[in-house]
């Protein structure tokens, strides 16, 4: 694939994410993006959750397996820079699509014994990809740092990077804050800003 291609379904991918989390709380009445997590919007007794899930996470978690998969080739080679794109594909990627695929239950409970076998697996999987993302895009930052072209996208991965793990720190710390919602906004933010940032950048290389 061409670099303007894989700096398209980057682009695509996240889109359809940002899409699907906007217009989700539209769907629902008395729905607060302040205080509600994203996977609230398409619980499994959700009336449009189907639609979110099969046209705007599954293919967005897609989309953007194959762009981290992608562009490291597009980039200096570095091993940092392999390795945190390719744990952004396995952690966010994939793991968009299994939150997808495996929609939590009403209310998004956080206690086990409470929770359906799709809700363990979406609790695991968010979990995950929360953990690993900001060290992903902090190993791509640095990574990035010894290329004096590459500047820049060092500065926003790094700034990305730790804006999610402060951000993340705070709601591991209270998952059922009144803020959740906000806070979890911001992680996803920040991880859209650092992939539209890298796809701008290839698409515009040589």
């Amino acid at each position: 694939m061409s670099n303007k291609l894989v700096a398209y379904i980057g682009i695509l991918g996240v889109s359809l994410f940002a899409i699907a989390a906007i217009i989700g709380p539209l769907l629902i009445a008395d729905y607060s993006v302040v205080s509600q997590y994203i996977s609230e919007s398409f619980t499994s007794n959700t009336e449009y959750g189907s639609y979110l899930q099969y046209f705007g996470y599954v293919p967005s978690g897609i989309l953007t397996t194959i762009f981290c998969f992608s562009v490291a080739k597009f980039l200096p080679s570095s091993r940092l820079i392999k390795a945190g794109f390719f744990g952004l594909a396995i952690f966010y990627g994939l793991g968009t699509i299994l939150v997808g695929l495996f929609p939590c239950d009403a209310g998004c409970p956080t206690n086990i014994l409470d929770s359906s076998t799709s809700q363990l697996i979406h609790n695991a999987m968010a979990s995950l990809t929360y953990v690993f993302l900001p060290i992903c895009i902090i190993a791509i930052g640095l990574g990035l740092r010894k290329f004096q072209d590459y500047g820049k996208l060092s500065q926003i991965a790094m700034a990305t990077g730790i804006i999610s793990a402060i951000f993340i720190f705070v709601l591991f710390s209270n998952p059922e804050s009144g803020y959740r919602g906000l806070l979890q906004r911001v992680i996803e933010t920040s991880f859209i800003t650092f992939i539209i940032s890298t796809a701008l950048k290839i698409r515009n290389s040589s």
